[in-house]
């Protein structure tokens, strides 16, 4: 396990558009300290998921949920984060929920896949054909 874990890492081109989108245009980021950003994400990353983890398992649970990092961040005392990590799980939630209305409302139509996409490719031919008549 401890050479998988030298394996792991963060794409550096998404950390480098993180930093750059953060500094001002008159700063600049060393390759050093980028790398050392990288391996405090990937230990924070760790400590997180195996506090997480450990949250789980004492709710006898086998799926880390979104609640499980929430009280692994109070844990480890980054409770400044749980604010803003509540906001976007509710809001993940609701994109959530509009997307399985969308999902039902298809498996609901009593149709199948194919005839759904030749009602569709009717539609299409159909704007085609108005589009070119003006």
């Amino acid at each position: 396990m401890a050479g998988e874990m030298e394996d792991v890492t963060l794409p550096r081109a998404t950390v480098q558009k993180i930093i750059s989108e953060i500094l001002d245009p008159e700063f600049s980021f060393s390759k050093e300290a980028r790398d050392m950003l990288i391996k405090s994400g990937i230990e924070f990353i760790m400590m997180l998921s195996s506090m997480a983890s450990e949250m789980a398992e004492n709710e006898a649970k086998k799926t880390i949920a979104s609640e499980h990092v929430i009280q692994a961040l109070q844990e480890l005392e980054f409770n400044e984060f749980v604010p803003f990590l509540q906001k976007i799980l509710v809001e993940f939630k609701g994109s959530q929920k509009v997307k399985e209305r969308r999902d039902s409302k298809f498996k609901n139509s009593g149709l199948s896949e194919e005839e759904l996409l030749r009602q569709q490719e009717e539609l299409f031919r159909q704007s085609r054909s108005k589009l070119n008549q003006k």
